[in-house]
């Protein structure tokens, strides 16, 4: 079994959506590849790909299309360039001609190669996808079903129960302190005197073979989310998908530089810094998961509220700061789902609150049991919130929703920080109220486009 890490959590990726981009991208290059070691590439003439669930009804909208012609291809979701992936894209489009695997050249026709099930949602999944390679008279060479399970997650079969595997088999490797809650990681700070970092620090550690590649792995997450959200601040214009969803983080910040502070110009900032990655994402350019693209701006902004605007930090603060957020996303993952097909936007923008609450209280100094509380009461208030794309694209309300969120996590770090820890509600608790509000919640407010702003605004 391949050892988990939390650190998985964030995952380098271009937008806009990381359950419907990133994870069918990530998913077709790995069957492109399979056919590749089994030896059947040039026997390919056609490969099909079904769509089915929340991937078919709202996957035009989230460039499913285009993510699963660029994974076939054998692009690289982690490292290419937004632009070779449209050229990629549109290339095909024009020529129906694609490289399979970079190698072998097959006939390739979007409107007919990829087919969209709205209607049926496969049983592990609501994100379901399928492939089915051809040969020249219509056989079958090889088939495989995938799930885009949430944060650029892909999954070819699900665990449907997760709450009854044991410490053995989730961890078969020698990190010191396993956990699979909330309240084991809780008693592993308690009876060793560690923060939440420290021990998952430890953990990762042992699993990726050494501290140095802990801390690069933190510089580099670091500089794409810094990266992404200086590109935000200097574009404008409308964002692509038809509906004249204008940029705003340029103007605003150009707004706030050139106006009198006043008491609420930080959280402006905050905002702004949310914006900016999120229209990017929007915009198909180079996000970080954290955890999913459609939440990509709530902890980008937190750091930046924290980097720009708050004096005395402690060292290595940046590393604390995103190996606490890892912890609680991964608590949220395993016990409950990121995926907004699953949760609604519970499950992405309130997890990312959650994750950043936590990252902040942990740098201003607040004790685990602070840290837990502050994650606790950012999701709290976050529970039942739906997933309504209007157009079935990433953003509105989405982008808007990460400067929220972002502005809920800061002010749930201070919340948590002036309490000693002793709250009436777990975290355990409260992730487990969210995995069954989510599945209460009914399918038209679970990322299909088919309820709440999505069919209340008129789209001309």
């Amino acid at each position: 079994m391949q050892p988990f890490s939390v650190l998985d959590l964030f995952k380098v990726g271009i937008g806009p959506s990381s359950s419907h981009t990133l994870g069918p991208m990530r998913a077709a290059e790995r069957f492109a590849h399979k056919l590749g070691e089994l030896g059947l590439l040039s026997q390919v003439e056609q490969v099909r790909v079904s769509l089915y669930g929340s991937l078919a009804l709202t996957g035009v909208g989230h460039s499913t299309d285009k993510a699963v012609i660029l994974g076939l291809t054998g692009l690289d979701a982690s490292i290419v360039d937004p632009n070779e992936a449209e050229l990629t894209f549109q290339t095909v489009k024009t020529t129906q001609k694609l490289m399979l695997n970079g190698a072998i050249p097959i006939r390739f026709d979007p409107d007919e190669s990829i087919r969209f099930f709205g209607d049926i949602f496969l049983p592990e999944h609501p994100n379901g996808l399928r492939f089915c390679a051809l040969d020249e008279h219509g056989i079958e060479l090889e088939q495989q079903t995938w799930f885009s399970v949430g944060g650029g997650a892909i999954a070819n079969e699900l665990a449907k129960d997760a709450q009854n595997r044991d410490l053995l088999q989730e961890f078969p490797d020698n990190r010191p302190y396993p956990f699979l809650n909330a309240t084991e990681l809780m008693e592993h700070c308690a009876n060793n005197s560690l923060s939440i970092a420290e021990i998952v620090q430890l953990n990762e550690a042992t699993l990726q073979g050494g501290e140095d590649a802990v801390n690069d792995w933190v510089d580099s997450i670091v500089s794409t989310m810094i990266a992404c959200m200086n590109r935000g601040l200097t574009m404008d214009g409308s964002l692509p998908g038809g509906i004249n969803v204008q940029r705003r983080a340029k103007r605003m910040a150009e707004q706030l530089n050139s106006k009198e502070k006043d008491e609420f110009s930080v959280m402006d900032w905050v905002s702004v810094y949310a914006l900016a990655v999120n229209e990017e994402n929007a915009a198909g350019g180079r996000v970080v998961t954290a955890p999913t693209n459609g939440s990509a701006g709530v902890i980008p902004a937190v750091l930046l509220y924290l980097k720009n605007h708050r004096n005395n930090l402690p060292d290595h603060w940046q590393s604390t700061f995103l190996i606490t957020c890892a912890a609680i996303g991964w608590l949220y993952k395993r016990n409950a789902s990121i995926s907004a097909a699953e949760m609604g936007c519970q499950g992405e923008i309130g997890v990312a609150s959650s994750m950043a609450a936590a990252g902040m209280a942990a740098i201003l100094g607040g004790t685990a049991d602070q840290v837990e509380h502050a994650a606790e009461i950012a999701m709290e208030h976050h529970l039942g919130m739906t997933c309504d794309p209007v157009a079935g694209l990433v953003q509105v309300p989405c982008i808007e929703r990460n400067a929220f969120g972002a502005i809920k996590a800061i002010q749930a770090a201070r919340m948590s920080l002036s309490e000693p820890g002793d709250h009436c509600v777990s975290l355990d608790e409260c992730i487990e109220t969210m995995r069954q509000t989510g599945e209460d919640m009914v399918s038209k407010y679970k990322e299909t486009a088919q309820g709440g702003l999505a069919v209340n605004v008129v789209v001309c």
